[in-house]
């Protein structure tokens, strides 16, 4: 059992220090001749310790029905010299065994109290200080290490991120500032997670960065154990792959020894810092004992396997460093090992009585985010929009426009108003996007308020994160609805769930903005014509928006900024690509379509839960969105006009979360309701919408929905999705069914 090997391992440890059976050094060079003092080795062998230690109070915990699911650290323990050569205000985001480096870097902060954190942290108990007792996670606020829960990589663009908005931040100085003006990021990740696509991708665009001689200061730490789970990891495959990568610098050590660590880290450290460069420190390590829960090494190792690498305990690796330049006597190291293990037995039996999340409330206490004090600001002067704008904008402003040439109006006037606002995309600078949404914009404001990113999503997501961190306010841009989901892990995974998992102590305050949804002509097919949302409606504490005119967008997109700066929420900010030029609604040249730009001194809103209604009529009430609203009207017409049939179209304008009551409320006295959905069937905000009905106000709600397929290019484009005379009909069909009823 792996029960057993960790007992085994604990034996070895004080049998072969008590014996003087020592495994030999893994580099010669003598303390005296390092950076690191005597006093700093015994507490970088204490840190290392207690993270064995505490490996084996989690296992004897869940054993006895005290404790859950955890990933040790055992192995990794050399990995407290790595963060003894780092400043504890360089932020980390660390692998899941990291453990040792989290109370190394405890011990480098006054006042830090690492054995009791993390025993409240396997126990679940809610005064864990970072997540609340909702998960185990490695993090601390006062320690700069934001909590960590994805197992394959999905930190890793976050961490180009915030390293890429250390220069920004020197630039623009915004009001939240996190990282020092010569910090470092530091991320930490394991030789299997390396072959991710998602760590590929990081590690792409942390050289494409530095090659275009960005300013980038990221240290990568590749923990090479040698396996993932229970697949070999090919000799030589870490050192390969990441040592051809151009303008990456790459640093090798054995963490088995901590000096070796610890000094070439330093180099590394040094590197980075004073360069401004990206750099890996590939780190040799070993991993005791299974993945993690029931995994078993014996189950695909052999015994002998398993007491090789058993032989090359790093614990023993410093307990001989030690005794050998008689910092420490072996007694001493004994005495050391058996007062750790006495102490976290003893505070684990008061941790494990601290009180537990018990209900629902508790639970999703944290999915909101706190709200933060943000220093007042107005929207430019005159003399400053005139001359951001020039005078042809100016004049435009005047006359009524339609929906894209609003949101550009609106973007420049929120980055004229909130400095800290920093737009990442795909093309969205010299070419001012595939639409032509951000012209001008990086003319306006600069290349680095205005960045032109590389094609990769997760790249472009994970520079809002990690942006974010450090006080920016992000806004991303997502060409195309269907390219999101190259990338929806950077959302699900680790924007949407930083507030929870760190109890509101993190955040990822931004707005993604994505084009996107059906209806556009001439263009793509499925990939530039995508109609689900579901990826992104299912995302806790996510808002999506979704405006269906300019008036709408340039209103909502400035609530956006305000919910992400003020709230430090999440916004999606889906615009309708169909309806991005469109000027008429109802014949040629009635320029219907188009409307005129609210000032930015205006005090109206469009807040999270504001529906619009266009019309008073009782015979029906459609609830839709987006292209379903353009279309919805354009049916509310004919079907007053020709069918005596008259109605009220209700523009949800916020997709997540659905604005419930205000929508019941909007149907109140309506004897018939049809949902348009331009979206697929399944998956759509139409079921949602039917339950809401159903259970809320025992109204029967017909649907008009999108077929649960792909969208064709060509004449076909909207084929699988409602038009007009769909709605008509269906309007028709709903009204004339309850008559029957009846």
């Amino acid at each position: 059992m792996e029960g057993d090997r960790v007992e085994v391992v604990h034996r070895n440890f004080l049998n072969r220090v008590r014996s003087g059976d020592l495994p030999d050094p893994v580099r010669e060079t003598e303390l005296s001749s390092s950076l690191l003092e005597a006093h700093e080795l015994v507490t970088l062998f204490d840190a290392q310790l207690l993270s064995r230690h505490l490996d084996r109070i989690s296992r004897k915990l869940q054993a006895r029905g005290e404790g859950f699911y955890t990933i040790g650290s055992s192995g990794h323990e050399g990995h407290a010299a790595i963060a003894w050569a780092l400043r504890p205000n360089d932020m980390a985001f660390l692998h899941y065994r990291d453990a040792a480096f989290q109370i190394a870097r405890a011990y480098q902060v006054p006042g830090s109290t690492p054995l009791w954190d993390m025993l409240l942290s396997f126990s679940t108990s809610k005064e864990d200080p970072i997540s609340g007792g909702r998960h185990k996670v490695l993090g601390s606020r006062r320690l700069a290490i934001p909590p960590q829960t994805s197992t394959v990589a999905s930190h890793l663009p976050k961490a180009v991120g915030a390293a890429f908005s250390i220069a920004l931040a020197n630039r623009i100085q915004p009001e939240h500032r996190v990282l020092a003006e010569d910090g470092l990021v530091v991320c930490t990740f394991g030789d299997a997670s390396l072959n991710h696509s998602t760590a590929q991708g990081a590690l792409n665009t942390a050289s494409w960065t530095a090659y275009r001689n960005s300013p980038l200061p990221v240290l990568f730490v590749c923990e090479d154990n040698g396996i993932g789970i229970s697949t070999r990891t090919p000799v030589h495959w870490v050192e390969s792959s990441l040592k051809s990568r151009p303008a990456l610098k790459y640093f090798r050590c054995n963490s088995l020894d901590v000096l070796d660590a610890f000094e070439t880290t330093g180099d590394a450290a040094r590197f980075v810092r004073r360069r401004r460069k990206p750099a890996i420190l590939h780190s040799r390590c070993i991993r005791l004992f299974g993945h993690a829960g029931s995994d078993i090494q014996t189950a695909y190792m052999s015994g002998q396997e398993v007491e090789a690498i058993e032989a090359q305990d790093p614990l023993l690796h410093t307990a001989a460093r030690l005794i050998r330049e008689g910092i420490l006597s072996k007694e001493e190291v004994l005495t050391r090992y058996r007062d750790c293990d006495a102490r976290v037995e003893r505070v684990s039996g008061q941790a494990i009585k601290r009180p537990r999340l018990r209900t629902a409330e508790e639970v999703s206490a944290s999915l909101i985010p706190p709200g933060r004090m943000c220093a007042a600001t107005r929207p430019g002067s005159n003399s400053r929009r005139e001359a951001c704008f020039g005078a042809g904008d100016m004049r435009a402003m005047e006359q009524p426009r339609p929906l894209a040439r609003l949101v550009n109006f609106a973007l420049t006037d929120l980055m004229l108003e909130h400095e800290e606002i920093v737009l990442v995309g795909q093309d969205i600078g010299r070419k001012g996007g595939v639409y032509g949404v951000t012209q001008r914009l990086q003319q306006r404001f600069g290349m680095h308020r205005v960045i032109d990113s590389l094609l990769d999503e997760q790249a472009i997501l994970g520079m809002g994160i990690g942006a974010a961190h450090n006080g920016l306010l992000p806004m991303p841009e997502i060409q195309f609805l269907a390219y999101v989901h190259n990338a929806i892990d950077q959302l699900r995974g680790e924007a949407a769930s930083l507030p929870f998992f760190s109890n509101g102590q993190f955040t990822n305050p931004m707005v993604v903005r994505i084009a996107g949804l059906g209806y556009q002509r001439g263009f793509g097919g499925h990939f530039h014509n995508e109609n689900t949302v579901a990826a992104l409606r299912d995302i806790p504490g996510l808002i999506l928006a979704c405006p269906s005119n300019g008036r709408d967008a340039a209103l909502m997109l400035r609530e956006s900024v305000r919910l992400a700066r003020e709230e430090q929420r999440l916004v999606v900010f889906l615009e309708p690509i169909a309806l991005y030029t469109v000027r008429d609604l109802h014949e040629k040249g009635d320029g219907a379509w188009m409307f005129d730009y609210p000032d930015p001194n205006t005090q109206q809103r469009i807040k999270p839960g504001d529906i619009a209604c266009h019309g008073d009529g009782k015979d029906l009430a459609v609830i839709t969105y987006g292209n379903g609203t353009y279309l919805s009207l354009q049916a509310q017409k004919i079907l007053a006009g020709q069918h005596n049939i008259n109605g009220r179209v209700i523009d949800m304008r916020w997709l997540s979360p659905i604005p419930k009551h205000a929508i019941l409320d909007a149907v109140d006295g309506v004897d018939n309701v049809l949902i348009v959905d331009e979206c697929r069937e399944q998956g759509s905000h139409s079921e949602a919408l039917v339950t809401l009905f159903s259970e809320r106000a025992g109204i029967h709600a017909d649907r008009l929905v999108a077929e649960d397929c792909y969208i064709a290019t060509g004449p076909s484009c909207g084929a699988t999705m409602p038009d007009r005379d769909q709605i008509i009909k269906a309007g028709i069909d709903t009204v004339r069914r309850r008559k029957t009823v009846k």
